[in-house]
């Protein structure tokens, strides 16, 4: 075996659950469909009068009435699926290293606002809260004091929330635990939850698309909320990905919509790739953070294109998981894995759309369905980019 650079980390182990699937082979089958895409549905889960298209998790989830009233909740049942794969390397980790040695880092934007929601919906009507709830599950911490319970662990144990770079800066400093020598391994990804609040929310900024999502097309409306949670182990040890780098950049242009010029997301992914040590000619495909809003496929395409030219790969997977807010750059770093490290195929993760591209956008590569890599990827980029210009960049290698 190659001797590894003594500060390369790596995502050994993966859970997820989200609208494509709860394990990782449902998931990697549903993301490399040909036939039609998956995932994202027209739904009344949030209100039966109004139907909109949302990439829910249909399966059922745990209840967790083994746990205190606040680690219940619908967060935490998207955590458990996630977990499971999970639970027996996390206990090999703590055996070999012990539980204060295991570290706990996500990223979430809603926590548990939907049962907040349904609490004050509760005490509206009867003047009363409802039993089985607390305000610590609207907390947000509360994801990562779930799985440190859970799991047994006694490490540092934190909640990142920046909107929808959220999970994607968890992993960052995830690693840079990891490099600070403060943690052996840590449990690290995102989750967050469908809940009205966050619907209601993007569509007061006329940002929802009833019908699936669009990307890059001149046809986009708008996003797909989405949920979901994925989770890794990270550690030094060699596991079939690396997280080569990361970059991260805060430039504050606007409450809700990016700089079009894409200064910070440049930035970002410059100080991911450079400290990956690799070139953006080295980079076989990127994950788009690709919402399918105006403003963000402006700036995003014009940022690729500026970058990386029109001939690397790139798709958003939005039109399949819907936009999973703090738990996006998790999911999507899981999108980004199975494409390195279960994917004999080389299949690259498609970009579904109507094919109308925006005449006013730089052309860029997108993935149609069924593609494959011409050689084996080595590097993949994700692009996470939130509300207020907190921008976040993640490049994994094959191992």
């Amino acid at each position: 075996m190659t001797a590894q650079h003594p500060d390369t980390v790596y995502l050994d182990h993966l859970g997820i659950a989200c609208a494509l699937g709860c394990s990782k082979a449902e998931v990697a089958a549903a993301l490399f469909a040909e036939d039609m895409p998956r995932g994202v549905a027209m739904s009344s889960l949030l209100d039966p009068r109004q139907p909109t298209s949302l990439g829910a998790v249909t399966a059922e989830l745990p209840t967790l009435d083994h746990l205190p009233v606040e680690l219940r909740g619908r967060n935490n049942a998207l955590l458990s699926i996630a977990l499971a794969p999970l639970r027996e390397p996390v206990a090999a980790a703590v055996d070999r290293h012990g539980a204060d040695r295991v570290a706990v880092v996500l990223g979430s934007s809603t926590s548990g606002v939907g049962e907040s929601e349904a609490a004050h919906r509760h005490f509206a009507a009867h003047g009363e809260w409802p039993a089985g709830f607390h305000y610590r599950q609207q907390e947000m911490g509360t994801p990562a004091a779930f799985v440190a319970r859970e799991l047994g662990l006694r490490g540092p144990a934190h909640v990142i929330s920046t909107a929808c770079s959220s999970s994607a800066k968890a992993m960052a400093s995830a690693a840079r635990l990891l490099r600070a020598g403060m943690a052996d391994a840590v449990v690290t990804g995102g989750a967050d939850s469908l809940c009205r609040f966050t619907v209601a929310g993007f569509a007061a900024l006329g940002s929802v698309s009833r019908e699936r999502c669009n990307p890059f097309s001149a046809n986009r409306s708008g996003i797909n909320i989405g949920e979901g949670a994925a989770l890794f182990l990270m550690t030094r040890e060699q596991g079939p990905v690396r997280l080569c780098g990361w970059g991260e950049s805060a430039d504050a242009h606007h409450m809700s919509a990016p700089d079009p010029e894409g200064k910070g997301a440049e930035r970002a992914i410059r100080e991911a790739l450079a400290r990956a040590g690799i070139d953006a000619a080295d980079i076989g495909y990127i994950n788009l953070h690709g919402t399918a809003t105006p403003h963000n496929d402006a700036m995003e395409a014009a940022v690729v294109e500026r970058m990386f030219g029109a001939c690397t790969p790139c798709s958003s997977t939005k039109p399949l998981t819907g936009h999973a807010l703090g738990a996006a750059g998790a999911i999507e770093t899981a999108i980004c894995w199975l494409a390195l490290a279960r994917n004999p195929q080389h299949k690259l993760p498609p970009h579904w759309w109507d094919g109308e591209a925006d005449p006013a956008l730089p052309v860029i590569d997108l993935v149609a369905p069924g593609r494959r890599a011409d050689v084996p990827l080595r590097h993949a980029l994700s692009q996470s980019f939130a509300f207020g210009g907190s921008n976040a960049a993640l490049v994994f290698g094959a191992a």
